[in-house]
């Protein structure tokens, strides 16, 4: 069995039924999409698979606010598992720089590996999927659908960002929004695109509803 295999029976339990969005369709969407994102831009495609697997490992947003975990935890995975020191290096490299960090921070994404795992995660963020995992993450947190007099922040630090308070209709001007400009190759480019117009579709028609006047409808 390969290490892939292994990583992937491994972790499979600790976030089946998970009911945040982070779950293990998204794992393994993001690992079928960057997949298919390597068959076109090239990268070493183990390196791929295993941070796609590993990616959500520790995130913070579960681990009791340790932004800086998945790196290591992802590492001793690896390690337990025979992987080579190259190969756990690359690998922690793209857990440690994958998320988006706030609106005003920059990423560092080196690798060509890196950029294409962390397009996957970009795109399962955004389009229809991106809307249901936003509502589901925004209810389990007891977080409002929406509050007009909420102010859309464009967070200038992980900190500020991680530690918010906001809504999930802001959330998709806060983050989701953004996130087309941020794909890093033409596959990813290309398919972000439509999931883009598929959340402006939507925020047009929520607005609308939102504010819908019986007055002026009647």
């Amino acid at each position: 069995m390969s290490i892939v295999e292994k990583i992937k029976n491994e972790i499979k339990s600790q976030f089946e039924g998970e009911a945040t969005g982070h779950d293990w369709h998204h794992i393994m969407r993001v690992f079928n999409l960057s997949k298919f994102i390597q068959s076109t831009e090239g990268g070493d495609l183990e390196t791929i698979e295993l941070a796609a697997l590993l990616h959500d490992i520790s995130d913070h947003k579960f681990n009791g606010g340790k932004l800086d975990e998945g790196g290591k935890v992802a590492e001793e995975i690896l390690f337990r598992h025979g992987a080579s020191k190259e190969l756990i290096k690359n690998v922690r490299y793209i857990v440690d720089n994958i998320s988006f960090k706030g609106a005003q921070v920059t990423s560092e994404m080196n690798s060509l590996e890196g950029k294409i795992v962390q397009d996957a995660d970009r795109l399962d963020a955004i389009g229809a999927i991106g809307i249901a995992r936003t509502f589901a993450y925004g209810g389990n947190r007891n977080q409002p659908i929406y509050e007009p007099s909420g102010e859309i922040v464009m967070h200038d630090s992980f900190e500020a960002y991680a530690n918010a308070k906001t809504s999930s209709i802001n959330h998709f001007y806060e983050k989701l929004l953004l996130l087309k400009d941020r794909l890093n190759t033409k596959t990813g480019i290309e398919l972000g695109e439509k999931r883009h117009a598929i959340m402006t579709e939507f925020l047009t028609e929520f607005h609308k509803e939102w504010n819908f006047n019986t007055e002026e409808n009647s």
